[in-house]
Parts: C-alpha cells; sequence; structure tokens
C-alpha cells in the first residue's frame, strides 16, 4: 500500500510515462508473431518447433503473473519494476543475439517474465489514485496495453521489413533499458504494509479468494466475457478466409483495426465508473457483449455485420474491464498485487480455454455455432454479475 502521506499522487505527466510504458512493454510479447517465417528460415525450423516461440513468451507472462506479481505487496515497486526491466533489456538482447533455437527460447520465456512490468505498473497506478479518479486512471492506463497489442506487430512487421527480424528486438532491448531509467527516476517510493515470507504471500492469494466474494465474482465474470472474446478472435480469420469472404491473411489481419473500437471503450469507462460506480457500467458493457454475439450470428456472413458486432464486442469487452479491476483494486488496498494476479490469472486462463473450445466448435458447428458460444457465455457473465449477493 502507497502511504499517501509520505508519496505524491499520480500527476498526469507520470500518468503518460506509466501508460507509455505499458505500452511498450507489452508490445514485446506480441513482436514476434508478424516475424515467425523469417525466424523459421534462420534456424530452420519446421511448424511444429516455430509456434514454440509466441507460446514461450506467454508461458513467461502467466508464470511471472503468478509467482512474481504478488511481490509488488511486498516490495517497494519501484525496485522490482527496476528488476524486472534490467530483466526485460537482457532478455531482448538474448532474443537479438541468439546463436541456436535454445537460446531464443529461454530468452523469449525471460522477456515474458520481464513483461510482468505491465502487472506492476497497473496496480500501483490504482494505489496512487484517489477513489474518485481511479475509474481514469485505469482508463488510461489500460488505454496505453491496449495500444500496445494492437500496434506492436505493425511496428515489428515494418522494423523487420527493412532491417530483418532480429533488429526488432535490438529495438526492443533500447526502449526497455530507456523506460527502465524513466521509470526508475520518475516513480515515487511506495512503502508496502505487508510482511509475509515468499510462500506465504503465495499461499496467501488462496485466502484473498476465499476470502473476498467480490474477488470470485468479479474473476469469474471477467473470465467468462474474456473467453467468449479470446473464441471470436480465434476464429474469425478461419471465418473470413473461407466461403463467402476468402480474405487474404493479410486482409483477415486488418480486423484488428477495426479491433481500436475497445480503446473508445475504455476510456469512456474509466470516465463513467468515477461518476456511476463500477456496477452498472459493467452491466450496460455486457450487454454489448451479448448483443454483439447476436449479430454475429444473425449477419457474420456480411461484411457490415461482422464489422459491427467486433465493434460493439471490443467495447464491451473493455468498456467492463475498466470498472471491474478497479473494483477489485478496491476490495484490500493492501493486497493489490495479490488481487489483481488473481484476477489475470483468471482471465488468461478464460483466454486460453475460450480460444481452444472456440475453435473446436468451429470445426463442428461452424460461424453460428461460435456466436452462439460467444452468447451463451456472455449470458452466463451477465447472470454471474446481477445475482443477489448474500
Amino acid at each position: 500500500m502507497v502511504d499517501s502521506t509520505e508519496t505524491p499522487r499520480l500527476s498526469k505527466p507520470l500518468l503518460l510515462l506509466m501508460a507509455t510504458a505499458i505500452s511498450a512493454t507489452v508490445s514485446s510479447l506480441y513482436y514476434n508473431q508478424p516475424l515467425l517465417p523469417d525466424i523459421a528460415i534462420t534456424f530452420s525450423l519446421d511448424d511444429g518447433l516455430i509456434g514454440l516461440i509466441p507460446s514461450a513468451s506467454q508461458l513467461g507472462y502467466a508464470a511471472a503473473i503468478l509467482f512474481i506479481s504478488p511481490l509488488g505487496d511486498t516490495m517497494a515497486r519501484r525496485n522490482l519494476i527496476g528488476y524486472l526491466s534490467i530483466l526485460m533489456t537482457l532478455a531482448s538482447l538474448g532474443v537479438f543475439l541468439a546463436p541456436n533455437f535454445t537460446v531464443l527460447i529461454t530468452a523469449s520465456f525471460a522477456l515474458g517474465l520481464g513483461a510482468n512490468i505491465t502487472q506492476q505498473l497497473i496496480p500501483l497506478g490504482a494505489a496512487l489514485s484517489t477513489p474518485e479518479t481511479r475509474g481514469k486512471t485505469m482508463g488510461t492506463l489500460m488505454t496505453g496495453l491496449t495500444l500496445g497489442i494492437l500496434l506492436s506487430r505493425v511496428v515489428s512487421g515494418s522494423i523487420a521489413e527493412y532491417f530483418g527480424w532480429r533488429s526488432v528486438f535490438l529495438f526492443a532491448t533500447l526502449l526497455a533499458a530507456v523506460f527502465g531509467i524513466l521509470l526508475r527516476m520518475n516513480l515515487p517510493e511506495n512503502k508496502p504494509n505487508v510482511s509475509l515470507t515468499y510462500p506465504k504471500l503465495i499461499a496467501s492469494m488462496f485466502t484473498l479468494v476465499k476470502k473476498h466474494r467480490l474477488l470470485r465474482e468479479s474473476a469469474l465474470t471477467g473470465a467468462l466475457w474474456f473467453a467468449a472474446f479470446n473464441a471470436l478472435w480465434a476464429t474469425l480469420a478461419i471465418h473470413v478466409t473461407s466461403e463467402p469472404f476468402f480474405f487474404t491473411v493479410q486482409q483477415a489481419g486488418l480486423f484488428g483495426i477495426v479491433g481500436m473500437s475497445g480503446i473508445f471503450g475504455a476510456k469512456l469507462a474509466g470516465r463513467l465508473v468515477d461518476s456511476w460506480g463500477p456496477r452498472p457500467v459493467i452491466t450496460c458493457a455486457l450487454v454489448l457483449v451479448a448483443l454483439s454475439f447476436g449479430v454475429l450470428a444473425l449477419w457474420g456472413d456480411h461484411l457490415a455485420g461482422l464489422v459491427i458486432g467486433v465493434i460493439l464486442l471490443d467495447l464491451g469487452v473493455f468498456g467492463a474491464q475498466i470498472p471491474n479491476q478497479v473494483r477489485v483494486f478496491s476490495i484490500d488496498p493492501d493486497a493489490q498485487s495479490r488481487m489483481n494476479a488473481v484476477y489475470m490469472l483468471c482471465y488468461y486462463i478464460a483466454a486460453a480455454l475460450g480460444s481452444a473450445i472456440g475453435v473446436k466448435v468451429m470445426s463442428f458447428a461452424g460461424w453460428e455455432g461460435v456466436s452462439l458460444f460467444g452468447a451463451g457465455l456472455a449470458l452466463l457473465a451477465i447472470l454471474n454479475h446481477l445475482r443477489k449477493r448474500a
């Protein structure tokens, strides 16, 4: 917990720095995706091995959520972010210099660990903001996160086109070092009130889940809508590259631009949650998610229907994300990092399950089946969100 008597509140320049650092950090997880064909040629890899590269980064990120994120409650986050910045800089350099596939995979996993910076800056932003401005703060930080994910592929593809795939990770190395220095210079010190050994810190996450019903509700509601979201995005390219569209892979990728509508959902939700409160904003956002799958089921074979459905989905998902995180961070100020770790771990598990089940449903029930699957998850999220609390 940040001691408000000793730590300055979140200024606009510091908030902008944190949002930009989040954007730059999360981008590192996705740089490798458009580069995989070139990397495969460099190391003479087959399709089975090349898929391990993005998996290694994501597994590193998931492992960091479980084993590193909770440390933000017992260590000064400024120091922890400093260590993670060093790790990320060295890992990016490792990918750039990788002489063989083993080093590449190891460095990619370490890169995912270092990217835990994002999951330290988000709860730090919540701790530094007042209850009245927390929604707006989360909206700004999540906008940085969304932009990083959406623009990462464009940046890496553009750099690699002219300078080769390794140059992308040299760029990432320099970026990690610069932001590491800037964050070290500008982040305030915080003094955690929690003093636990590491094993007890990790074990306490399960205690928090058992203790706080709101944490369980928020995590389950978020997991349901994020599973639906990933089911859609895992199958969208399959849908549009076949009948009746027959789009190219590049054309299918342009739907990512349509997905940028989520940025507006995040910003709007961040403003509304400060005046309305989290629960009604989440309700409205979930209605948009359910409506989006209705549109996709009925008009998903038409381009206009797809575009409208994707816009509604991204507006709803990112519109619900901000108020859901706001209320999670408000449960226990001394356990914000562990709360966030539980929440995000549920998110990533749901994302993996939603993607896998969505592809399976697509194989035997087609696009309509995926749309109905997503709609069912959205309705379950609404019911879980609205059910009476004891």
